[in-house]
């Protein structure tokens, strides 16, 4: 009996894998037509709860480099609100410590995300600058994951959150790669593509997203682009503000104040 009931959880594996590969055959073959189902029944039940519009907001998010104090409570907020892996080497969002060195070199790590921050060796000299830049999805406002995807699953909210449709992911990849920031994986669970998603399920409901609701210092800012009472439009009023990887002209909207030249 419990044979059988093996055989029929592999069956079912196998008709699943199969309905992907035909999924993705669709892609390459008629584009147009499958784009175009994959837009369909996008809203969620959600988004549409306490009168929410999207098209009336444009979120974004600024963080200050010279308050992050690499706690790691963000990217534990993060695994926990959005139930990701808790193996290592899944994260939406993570924290990168940069050491600069008397001789112009520099070393970059985070350990596990910084989930339990970080150690200072006792033996280690000659650092003349040390400090801690949080990284997630930069939420493209011309995202490169979106233009490769080959079956419509990743795509950009009329409220400027570029999303992950579970339901049409195939797994392949292409988006994964064509990330510039590092900031997807694929979860081993689902095998579909996963990332920061400024916890929309919160955002809609006027909530913060995780990650800035425990930040002890407040280095993270989230709000409104278009709107000047917002405190991220405040924050880039008052702060020398850049982001990553300018030069690739994806126009992201994780913007970042006091950030070194030496953050790739």
């Amino acid at each position: 009996m419990e044979h059988l009931k093996t055989q029929e959880g592999h069956a079912i594996e196998r008709r699943g894998f199969i309905k992907k590969i035909l999924q993705g055959c669709a892609a390459l073959l008629f584009p147009g037509f499958l784009l175009a189902k994959t837009k369909k029944g996008r809203t969620k039940p959600w988004v549409l709860e306490n009168g929410y519009n999207p098209a009336e907001h444009d979120w974004g998010m600024g963080i200050n480099i010279n308050k992050c104090i690499g706690c790691g409570r963000c990217a534990d907020a993060c695994k926990r609100e959005n139930n990701v892996p808790r193996a290592p080497f899944f994260f939406r969002t993570w924290v990168e410590r940069y050491r600069i060195f008397e001789n112009g070199k520099s070393l970059i790590d985070s350990p596990n995300g910084a989930i339990n921050g970080f150690k200072f060796p006792a033996d280690e000299k000659n650092i003349i600058r040390s400090f801690f830049v949080p990284k997630l999805c930069n939420h493209c406002d011309n995202p490169p994951c979106v233009q490769v995807c080959p079956v419509g699953a990743t795509f950009k909210t009329a409220d400027g959150v570029v999303l992950v449709d579970s339901n049409y992911c195939i797994g392949c990849r292409y988006c994964i790669q064509a990330c510039p920031y590092g900031a997807r994986f694929l979860d081993p669970r689902t095998r579909t593509a996963e990332k920061c998603t400024f916890c929309y399920h919160r955002i809609v409901k006027g909530k913060l997203p995780a990650c800035v609701e425990v930040c002890p210092t407040q280095a993270r800012v989230f709000g409104e682009l278009k709107k000047k009472a917002s405190p991220l439009v405040r924050f880039m009023r008052m702060n020398k503000i850049r982001v990553l990887k300018p030069s690739l002209n994806t126009e992201p909207k994780v913007y970042y104040a006091n950030l070194d030249m030496e953050v790739r």
